[in-house]
C-alpha cells in the first residue's frame, strides 16, 4: 500500500508582492499571506495527512501551522526543504527588469543554471538535496501507507515536483507554483 504526496508553497509576504528574490532570507508571512493559509486550511480541511515535512524558513512555518491548527498533524522541519539560494543576489528586487542579471539564467532557461553567481546554489544542487529528502523521510512513508504533506517554496517545491514526475529541468517550472494551492504529486 502506498500513501498519497501533496506540496503546497507558503502564503504571499512582503517580499512576494515587491517581487523581491527571498532565497533563504526570513521573511515573515503578510496579513494576505496569513488569510490565504486560513482559507487553505478550510479549503482542505478534509484531505488527510498524517506528517507534514516543512521548511524551517518562518513563512513555511507559520504557513504549515495556520493549515494545519488543531489537527494534531506533526509538523517536521527539514532544512534540505529551504528555499534555494540566491546568494549576493538575494533581496534584490524585480530581476527581470535588469539586463544580463545572472539568476534570471534559473527562472528562464532552468537547464542552464549550472554556475550559479557568488553564494547561490545551482539547480543541481537544489536537486540533489530535495532529491535526498524524498528518499531518506518521504518514500518510507508513503511506502507505509502514510499521506505525506510538504510545505515549502516555489522552487524548491519545482524541485520536487520535477524528481517526482521524472522531468527534465528544462520543464521545472511546468506546474507552476501558486501561494497556499495544494497539489497532490501521487
Amino acid at each position: 500500500m502506498s500513501g498519497k504526496l501533496y506540496i503546497m508553497r507558503h502564503g504571499r509576504t512582503d517580499w512576494n508582492d515587491r517581487h523581491k528574490l527571498q532565497g533563504q532570507t526570513e521573511i515573515p508571512l503578510n496579513e494576505e499571506g496569513r488569510k490565504m493559509a486560513a482559507a487553505a486550511a478550510e479549503e482542505y480541511k478534509d484531505v488527510h495527512f498524517d506528517v507534514a515535512f516543512c521548511s524551517p524558513l518562518i513563512r513555511a512555518v507559520e504557513t504549515a501551522e495556520i493549515l494545519l491548527k488543531g489537527r494534531g498533524i506533526p509538523i517536521i522541519c527539514d532544512d534540505r526543504l529551504k528555499e534555494v539560494r540566491f546568494g549576493i543576489y538575494e533581496g534584490i528586487e524585480n530581476s527581470f527588469d535588469i539586463p544580463d542579471c545572472p539568476v534570471n539564467v534559473f527562472f528562464f532557461e532552468p537547464q542552464n543554471y549550472n554556475d550559479p553567481p557568488e553564494g547561490a546554489e545551482s539547480i543541481d544542487e537544489l536537486m540533489e538535496r530535495t532529491g535526498e529528502f524524498l528518499k531518506e523521510k518521504v518514500e518510507p512513508e508513503l511506502e507505509a501507507g502514510k499521506d505525506v504533506l510538504i510545505v515549502g517554496h516555489g522552487a524548491m517545491n519545482s524541485a520536487i515536483i520535477t524528481r517526482v514526475k521524472n522531468r527534465e529541468k528544462s520543464e521545472f517550472w511546468k506546474d507552476g507554483i501558486e501561494n497556499c494551492k495544494l497539489m497532490r504529486l501521487r
